[in-house]
C-alpha cells in the first residue's frame, strides 16, 4: 500500500503495518521513484540491488530476509532524522511489532516467545517474494537514462515500466496498480487500483496508436529472464539508453 502523501492516520498505519518510516517510504517512491523512473541514480530501483548475492540466493532466498532487514534499514534512516521524527516514528515501530507478538501469545495461544517470533516471520515472509520480486521486474532491465538526458515524461514511463498479468493473490495482496496496471500507476499516480483498471484499455489503445511501447510479460517469464542475465541486471550498471529521434 502505497502511504497517504500528507494525513497523518495513513502515516501512522503505515509505519505500523510495515516497520518503515512512512516519510522517507513516500520521498523514495513519490518523489524520486515516479519522478525519476529509470534514471540512474535517481529512480532506477537500485536500492533493491544487492550485487554480493549470486542470482539464486538473491532470486530464491533473498526474500526471506525482507522482513528482518526492514527494521534495521529503518534504524538507519532514522538516525538522519529529526530526533521528535525519529522517536515517533520508532515508537510506532514497536506497537506494530509488539502488538503483533501479544496477538499471537494471547489470542493465537502460542506458548513460547520463540514459536511466536517464529510465526510472525513466518506471516511476513509469506509474500516476501513477490513483493522483491515485482520491484525489480517491472523495471529493471528496461531501458535506463542518464540525470542529463532523461526523455519526456511520456517516453520515460512507457519505455521503463511494465505490466504483469493479472493473478489473484497478487492483485489481493498488491492492488492493480502494482501488478497489472503498473504502466497506468505511473502515468497516472494519484488513480485509485479501481481506476487503474479501468482506464487500461484506453491507455493500452492510446500507445499502441501513438507507437509508443506498452510493456507486458509473465511472473514466470520476467522470473526466468532475471536467472539467465542476472550479473547483467542486478550487479553491473546498466547501459545508457539513447532515444534517437524521440528527444
Amino acid at each position: 500500500m502505497l502511504c497517504g502523501a500528507g494525513a497523518s492516520p495513513s502515516i501512522r498505519q503505515c509505519v505500523v503495518c510495515t516497520a518503515f518510516p512512512a516519510e522517507f517510504a513516500k520521498f523514495n517512491h513519490v518523489n524520486m521513484h515516479h519522478g525519476y523512473t529509470n534514471v540512474l541514480g535517481l529512480g532506477d530501483s537500485s536500492t533493491w540491488k544487492m550485487p554480493l548475492l549470486n542470482r539464486y540466493v538473491y532470486m530464491l532466498l533473498g526474500p526471506l530476509l525482507v522482513p528482518l532487514l526492514t527494521p534495521l534499514v529503518a534504524l538507519e534512516h532514522l538516525r538522519k532524522e529529526e530526533l521528535k521524527t525519529a522517536l515517533r516514528a520508532l515508537g510506532f515501530i514497536c506497537l506494530g511489532l509488539y502488538s503483533q507478538y501479544w496477538l499471537f501469545m494471547n489470542v493465537s495461544g502460542f506458548k513460547s516467545p520463540a514459536s511466536a517470533l517464529a510465526c510472525m516471520l513466518l506471516a511476513r515472509s509469506l509474500l516476501a517474494h513477490p513483493y522483491l520480486h515485482v520491484n525489480i521486474f517491472q523495471h529493471i532491465g528496461l531501458p535506463m537514462f542518464s540525470p542529463d538526458k532523461k526523455p519526456r515524461r511520456i517516453h520515460m514511463m512507457t519505455l521503463g515500466v511494465l505490466n504483469l498479468p493479472r493473478q489473484p493473490v497478487l492483485d489481493w495482496a498488491f492492488g492493480h496498480s502494482l501488478i497489472s496496471c503498473h504502466v497506468e500507476h505511473h502515468l497516472f499516480p494519484w488513480l485509485s487500483d479501481h481506476m487503474c483498471l479501468k482506464v487500461k484499455p484506453v491507455v493500452s489503445k492510446f500507445l499502441h496508436d501513438k507507437r509508443l511501447p506498452y510493456n507486458e510479460d509473465s511472473y514466470l517469464a520476467r522470473f526466468q529472464l532475471f536467472l539467465s542475465r542476472y550479473e547483467e541486471f542486478m550487479v553491473h550498471v546498466p547501459p545508457i539508453t539513447e532515444l534517437v529521434g524521440l528527444q
